[in-house]
């Protein structure tokens, strides 16, 4: 199984199991996460969930050499990379990161309601450096969360940022020892699944901006233009065969 999933009292837990890949989401991992918060959603003793990852790392984001062997960019319908990063959930979710939240996994942290992270963990955006962009909420959300000229040196560096630099500029909630991520996501879950779910759920909906939305429709035609380019399909392949790319512009 590429996804676990369990119940905390009334948190459903969603670990990412592919250790082996730094939790890469693939095609099979993107469907088995969206049917996990298809659960949360419809199940109505679910008041929350938890996004983690096993072997000591988040998400490592899109498995590029699946996307390199001509795999699909793993986006679920409108609701984005893993069904999460566009879907207007109405329960909260948190992020548990240890380790690597990288690309996509980044971009899943982002579109989580909290991020408690591990002293250790790393977050960032290295698609440009692989023919890509952060399309998936990486471009649209990152300059709300962060300074402007922050954000954007993480953008188009694709330099990766430290757990305690993010929390400095407020991007995550806290900063816990290494291995405890998890349990500090699921007390402040618990925490929150205390609270009324029809006012937890009006106050995600409000927060959540016009703004945003807009935003992806302006982002959407240059990221498939990029997604679909020659040096897209060159980024990977350079990953995959662990050498520099050589890059057209096309």
């Amino acid at each position: 199984m590429t996804v676990d999933t369990e119940t905390v009292h009334t948190v459903l837990v969603i670990t990412l199991n592919r250790p082996q890949a730094r939790n890469a989401i693939n095609h099979a991992t993107a469907v088995a996460v969206s049917a996990a918060l298809d659960r949360l959603e419809s199940d109505p003793g679910l008041t929350a969930a938890v996004l983690h990852g096993a072997g000591g790392h988040f998400c490592a984001g899109m498995d590029l050499r699946a996307f390199a062997a001509g795999e699909d960019i793993p986006v679920i319908g409108d609701h984005g990379l893993a069904g999460l990063t566009r879907r207007p959930l109405t329960k909260p979710i948190l992020a548990a990161v240890e380790g690597y939240a990288m690309a996509g996994g980044f971009e899943l942290a982002l579109s989580c309601d909290l991020i408690i992270a591990a002293q250790s963990a790393q977050f960032g955006l290295p698609e440009v450096k692989r023919g890509l962009i952060a399309g998936e909420g990486g471009v649209t959300r990152l300059p709300q969360h962060l300074p402007h000229h922050i954000a954007m040196e993480l953008l188009l560096t694709g330099d990766p940022l430290p757990a305690t630099a993010a929390a400095s500029h407020g991007l995550v909630n806290r900063v816990v020892p290494d291995g405890e991520a998890l349990a500090v996501a699921l007390e402040l879950a618990a925490r929150i699944s205390r609270n009324a779910p029809l006012a937890l759920a009006a106050v995600k909906q409000i927060v959540r901006p016009v703004l945003e939305r807009d935003a992806f429709a302006i982002q959407d035609p240059w990221y498939h233009k990029v997604s679909g380019s020659m040096d897209a399909r060159e980024g990977a392949a350079a990953f995959s065969e662990k050498r520099a790319p050589r890059w057209r512009g096309c």
